[in-house]
């Protein structure tokens, strides 16, 4: 069930305000992965997860609705969230990159479903492709988790505009 509450007040904040508060939230970082029809691959860097539900095993995340990935998003199957160790920012970076091969030089392995599984990551959640939620300038996915590994170790962390440094 998708309920709104009565409409919000007005605001007394520009954007850019509310994203420099949303910067004092520190979060993990992830790399969404899936596959083209055409069998390529492609992946965003995303710090909009988070866990839903435990039975059943529900995670979500979001994206803009400008991405050029919208529609690959919106009408694949499947996809796998990476959850990037400390020493992968460069992953982070190059995913968030404009580059059109942003798979060169990155090691991984295929899931079940043949989605790119990114070598290192702390941990990573196959998912079916659930819902979406349009939601302001974004949309939320949320999947269900059929298969998840893990890999005990620090996590990249992202406040306030930079990677922190962190110790297991």
């Amino acid at each position: 069930m998708h309920t709104r509450s009565p409409r919000a007040q007005v605001r007394e904040f520009d954007t850019r305000h509310f994203r420099d508060a949303l910067s004092q939230f520190a979060t993990g970082v992830t790399v969404i992965t899936t596959r083209l029809a055409n069998g390529a691959f492609l992946g965003l860097t995303a710090s909009s997860f988070n866990s839903v539900s435990l039975d059943p095993p529900l995670i979500l995340w979001s994206l803009g609705n400008a991405a050029n990935s919208m529609p690959v998003f919106t009408g694949n199957s499947h996809y796998v969230v990476n959850v990037l160790s400390s020493e992968q920012a460069w992953l982070a970076e190059q995913f968030a990159s404009r580059k059109t091969d942003r798979f060169d030089g990155v090691e991984y392995t295929l899931s079940r479903t043949g989605h790119p599984i990114l070598s290192g990551v702390s941990a990573w959640f196959e998912c079916h492709n659930r819902s979406r939620y349009p939601e302001g300038d974004h949309v939320i996915f949320v999947g269900e988790v059929e298969h998840c590994e893990f890999s005990p170790q620090a996590p990249l962390v992202f406040h306030s505009g930079q990677f922190l440094p962190t110790s297991k």
